[in-house]
């Protein structure tokens, strides 16, 4: 059973990629042992909550099978979770592994396409876990090459209204979202600025953001 997280309060996540190739760690954590030592440290550190990551999102990044990945993430989710007791949520985009991950222990989802992928909804709507929805223009492959906007902001902010419907609609409640505006994920630095100023306009949208 996944440890609740309590979100009505700020919370320090420490981020931990079992990937060869992530921009900050990719290659260091790739040991199961290694992996667990240091989210110890983490933890001992003030980390809240742990956040796992088995597929690489960083620009140009290559996709990664779903065995893959399970391979990477489950096995550490299962560990951590019986012997740190400390909550975790799963990076991913793919609705096999968010089931997987919910039933070894993980209780958060966090997913860079905010669910989009089939099934992804359907995956988390009857678990009671909070859901973290990113906004993403393109893929991590092409994320970079020269994004455009009307305007940022008011994209982005029009993106997760449409998002956030859709999953009240799928049978998640707007208390579990999480909304995160992706900065550097499709945007060049005028863009992340931009929405930093306006990081309070999501606020109407009635969901807990990052």
């Amino acid at each position: 059973m996944s440890l609740p997280f309590d979100l009505s309060k700020p919370r320090v996540m420490g981020i931990l990629n079992v990937t060869p190739d992530s921009f900050s760690d990719g290659g260091r954590f790739a040991s199961l042992d290694d992996a667990l030592r240091q989210a110890e440290r983490m933890l001992a550190e003030g980390a809240d909550i742990l956040d796992i990551g088995g597929e690489s999102t960083r620009p140009g990044a290559g996709a990664v099978s779903l065995d893959e990945e399970m391979t990477r993430v489950l096995p550490l989710v299962e560990r951590l979770h019986a012997e740190l007791g400390i909550p975790i949520s799963v990076d991913t985009s793919k609705p096999e592994l968010m089931r997987e991950a919910i039933a070894a222990g993980a209780g958060m989802i966090n997913d860079v396409t905010a669910l989009s992928a089939p099934g992804a909804m359907a995956a988390v709507a009857d678990a009671k876990v909070p859901v973290c929805l990113m906004h993403m223009l393109g893929e991590p492959r092409t994320m970079q090459t020269a994004p455009q906007y009307d305007d940022v902001l008011a994209d982005i902010i029009h993106y997760m209204e449409r998002r956030v419907a859709e999953c009240v609609d799928g049978g998640i409640a707007r208390g579990r979202l999480v909304l995160d505006p992706g900065f550097g994920f499709g945007k060049t630095l005028h863009h992340n600025l931009v929405l930093l100023r306006g990081l309070s306009a999501f606020q109407a949208l009635g969901c807990l953001f990052l």
